[in-house]
């Protein structure tokens, strides 16, 4: 079915974050983040052991005295997306009503699992496991329980709690970017809460601490993948490894980043993200297959069970009463949130970008099932093959994955059959991992450093490969500055203000998910007519009203109903608004694609959200059930559908008389006035009241797969 008019036509945001339709630099976030970025990268690099103490210093405090609060904010995240899901709130789509996917499901999955798992996965698969058995938090090293946790607690850091930080900004994003038409970025969100604010100075400072954020989250991944590359490559080519191997690896991926961002998302990052799955998948059957077959599955199921046993109290484990407890908090367990945090702007943004048409429902359970499972099957591949080294007496491969995980992880890749073979594969899939965060990341960075109304949008060009270049630089300041060790403590400090980014997300969205459930609860308080079920008084016989059934009308049919019917109805309840004081008005353009003439009611409601009431036609296939062998003669029919502000209500018009249409008029109208009424009373009304212009343009059709869908920048309606 092809929708007639698009999301941000049926309802746009606040007329205050809608001045400006083109996309243009914020000034004043570029070169305050920017001047952030560059400052540290200049100190870490100039004075690398002042840094790396001032940063030490900094961390050790925030575990200290900060480390519940990082518990408590990943806790009620987790909690807030479940509620979201299982809510009824959860069937609302992350655009108008009528909206679809525009991806497939596996292409939707490997985007999600390929933007939002980084290389850092795989440096820490192997050397997470074997240093939590050697030295556990709080059980017996090389005890049976620090054997049965060892590699839970890896799991447990690539687990549902930063999916579910991820799920929480992208939602929250998606909704106001496609239901009502806002920019696709944070300050957006945060509208409900701070009104026409968030275009001044307060917007700034949350889209500052986002992008400082995201860039200090997506260096630190890449400082990681840089050192584990650095020996892959080396091991493969023989090249020594070092300070400028890394340097070079850094400035290949800055050149295919610019490349790939050149191309656009789908071009892109799509085929970068399947590529990922695939080299991914093929590297973990391989170990699988080739490895202790037997053991690793009966180890994989029995650590998910643990995991899902033990998650609730592993959510909220601090170990207060553990000696060492903080510094084991810090070096992990906040490190990770603290990374998830960072990296939440980034990821959310950008799985906002490519899920249009999900509803929250399904965005929800597929951002904490699919990539976590995804990540189980590589955490514990990985980290059982190499806890069975250790279990078998390998000392030294044990020491060398604490000591240097990069080098343990590709020794645990030489003990497997066809070693040059896996090394390659291993190295391809962490160079796609790597090429992955960064693509992503240039073109994420670039938008929340750009003013760019329209969602289907991104920032210039110019701005991601920039972003790109100033992230290269990050990188090998901190890889200068001390290593993995910085890159881990740099992130826990500039996370910190997206913590309070979160909860004030979570206020804002629970706000308009109240409106949501206020518009259902309006609903159904209105008083029903029998408008669309024949009228009061029907003038069909039964006999008619089944024939009306059997009808598949033409083009032509559709367009002379809406104008000889329709048009008439609507004109004779403006008049009647008019009448009595209201402020209302029709509007009637032809469809761009169909030609068929639209015809749109609005009444303003002053403060409230107004009442739109638009009849369009949409183009359906024609169906072959019913014993109708005439429809085998005809490919698609015409159906003329109402439109509210959140998209199609799902009946067809097509055969009532002015009267069943004038009813129906009034149906809508009382729902509205139910939804203001129950808004008022639970104190919802003013969350969004969005300017309402009169509708014109299509959108595309929705493909049947997402080999059909064009490109993103090249997808959005024509005015």
């Amino acid at each position: 079915m092809r929708p007639p008019i698009s999301s941000s036509e049926l309802s746009k945001g606040p007329v205050e974050l809608s001045e400006h339709r083109g996309p243009r630099v914020n000034w004043r976030v570029f070169v305050t983040s920017s001047a952030i970025i560059l400052g540290f990268s200049v100190w870490a690099m100039l004075l690398p052991d002042q840094a790396s103490a001032t940063m030490q210093a900094a961390v050790t405090w925030i575990s200290t005295n900060l480390g519940w609060f990082y518990v408590v904010t990943i806790t009620l995240v987790i909690l807030f997306v479940l509620w979201v899901a299982l809510s009824k709130e959860g069937g609302v789509r992350l655009g108008p009503d009528h909206s679809r996917p525009q991806y497939n499901l596996f292409t939707w999955v490997a985007m999600l699992f390929a933007a939002g798992v980084g290389i850092d996965m795989l440096f820490y698969s192997v050397t997470g496991p074997i240093t939590q058995f050697i030295t556990p938090p709080s059980a017996t090293p090389e005890s049976a329980e620090a054997l049965q946790d060892s590699v839970i607690w890896t799991m447990f850091h690539y687990g549902v709690a930063g999916w579910s930080m991820y799920a929480l900004l992208g939602m929250a994003m998606g909704y106001f970017a496609y239901r009502w038409g806002m920019p696709l970025s944070i300050r957006a969100v945060l509208y409900p809460l701070l009104g026409k604010r968030v275009r001044g100075a307060a917007g700034d400072v949350i889209d500052i601490f986002a992008l400082v954020g995201t860039v200090f989250g997506v260096a630190t991944s890449m400082g990681i993948g840089v050192v584990l590359l650095n020996v892959g490559f080396s091991w493969l080519l023989g090249i020594p490894e070092g300070l400028a191997l890394q340097i070079a690896l850094v400035l290949v991926a800055v050149i295919m980043t610019v490349a790939a961002c050149a191309s656009g998302v789908d071009k892109g990052i799509r085929l970068i993200s399947e590529l990922n799955l695939w080299a991914a998948g093929a590297m973990m059957l391989y170990i699988l297959i080739t490895g202790k077959t037997a053991f690793l599955l009966n180890a994989m199921v029995e650590n998910i069970g643990r995991f899902v046993l033990t998650l609730p109290e592993r959510t909220l484990k601090t170990f207060a009463y553990t000696d060492g407890g903080s510094e084991w908090m810090g070096s992990w367990t906040l490190f990770f949130w603290a990374f998830w945090l960072a990296w939440g702007p980034f990821v959310g943004l950008f799985l906002a970008r490519i899920s249009r048409g999900r509803t929250l429902r399904e965005f929800v359970i597929a951002a904490i099932t699919a990539p976590v499972l995804c990540d189980f099957f590589i955490v514990t591949i990985f980290g059982n093959s190499a806890l069975r080294q250790v279990l078998e007496g390998n000392t030294d491969f044990a020491e060398l994955a604490m000591d240097s995980p990069e080098h343990g992880w590709y020794a645990l890749l030489e003990m497997f059959p066809g070693a040059p073979f896996l090394i390659g594969l291993a190295t391809l899939s962490g160079m796609l991992f790597y090429l992955t965060s960064a693509n992503s990341g240039a073109m994420v960075m670039a938008n929340f450093s750009s003013s760019i109304p329209d969602p289907s949008v991104d920032g210039a060009k110019w701005l991601r490969i920039f972003w790109a270049v100033l992230t290269a630089v990050l990188t090998v300041s901190m890889i200068v500055a001390g290593g993995v060790t910085t890159m881990e403590h740099a992130t826990l400090i500039f996370a910190l203000p997206v913590t309070i980014i979160s909860y004030l997300v979570m206020a804002s969205f629970s706000k308009v998910l109240r409106m949501e459930r206020a518009e259902r609860e309006g609903q159904v308080r209105r008083r029903r007519s029998m408008a669309i079920h024949g009228g009061q008084t029907p003038e069909k016989t039964w006999r008619q009203r089944l024939a009306q059934l059997r009808s598949y009308p033409s083009k032509k049919a559709v367009a002379q109903f809406a104008d000889r019917v329709v048009e008439p109805a609507l004109q004779e309840v403006l008049n009647e608004f008019n009448g009595l004081g209201y402020d209302a008005e029709l509007t009637s353009e032809p469809n761009l694609e169909t030609g068929i003439s639209e015809h749109t009611l609005l009444v303003n409601m002053e403060d409230h959200r107004n009442f739109h009431y638009q009849v369009a036609a949409v183009e359906a296939p024609a169906p072959m059930f019913g014993g109708r062998s005439m429809s085998r003669q005809i490919d698609v029919y015409y159906r003329l559908e109402v439109f509210t502000q959140t998209g199609t209500e799902g009946y067809d018009l097509m055969g009532l008389t002015e009267q069943q249409i004038i009813n129906d008029v009034l149906d809508r109208y009382e729902a509205h006035l139910g939804f203001l009424h129950y808004s008022n009373e639970h104190d919802y009304a003013s969350v969004l009241t969005p300017v309402m212009p009169t509708t014109t343009g299509t959108i595309p059709r929705i493909p049947a797969s997402a080999d059909d869908v064009e490109p993103l920048e090249e997808d959005r309606p024509q005015h």
